[in-house]
């Protein structure tokens, strides 16, 4: 895929589980009841409590696609037919092969059943295989220990902390653990880490 198409494209990500389509106005009221789940916004910069913060929120995500800045995508789950979240292809820099994947949440029902490794596996492929990248990185709050063991068990090297360097919406001060995947390791990764675990799911 050329970047120059990139952002006008629309990417659609799926396996026999998950679904990812580009964000859009359609998803808001069907994402609403996730968004609602207080705990999903407890390490996270935004905090979304409210349907006004929600929207808040929604609309400087599509704005990002909008201006070419980033581009999300809902999260839909098959088996039980229902949208549970977004996530975000991010800080994209073509020019020297890289983005970020970030701004994930998925519902709290679904969290350490195996939905959101499907969905890396996804973003991942297509990072590498389609778009050709040399890096794809991730980040959290270094409070978000879960998210971190998250991060390396689906192979991601932990590259180190950049420390008090975002203030969330409600003041507090963030310290943020950066990882990446490189396409050096991706080989590796995709035929241990995650086809066992496609394999052993489906």
């Amino acid at each position: 895929m050329a970047p120059e198409t990139f952002f006008e494209t629309g990417i659609i990500l799926e396996d026999d589980l998950v679904r990812l389509e580009p964000l859009q106005e359609k998803h808001f009221d069907l994402l609403l009841p996730t968004a609602m789940e207080n705990s999903l916004w407890l390490f996270t910069v935004a905090k979304i409590n409210s349907v006004e913060s929600f929207r808040k929120y929604f609309d400087t995500a599509l704005e990002e696609k909008r201006t070419k800045r980033s581009y999300p995508f809902a999260y839909y789950h098959k088996q039980e037919q229902r949208y549970v979240g977004c996530t975000r292809f991010a800080n994209i820099e073509f020019p020297h092969k890289k983005m970020e994947i970030g701004w994930t949440w998925i519902h709290p029902s679904l969290q350490g059943t195996g939905f959101n490794k499907h969905c890396k596996f996804l973003l991942l492929q297509f990072g590498f295989e389609t778009l050709g990248l040399n890096r794809i990185e991730l980040k959290t709050s270094s409070l978000n220990l879960k998210s971190q063991k998250a991060m390396l068990k689906i192979g991601a090297v932990k590259e180190g902390v950049f420390r008090r360097n975002i203030v969330n919406d409600d003041g507090t001060i963030r310290d943020t653990v950066y990882f990446s995947f490189i396409k050096e390791d991706w080989p590796e990764i995709k035929g241990t880490i995650f086809n066992q675990f496609i394999n052993s799911s489906s």
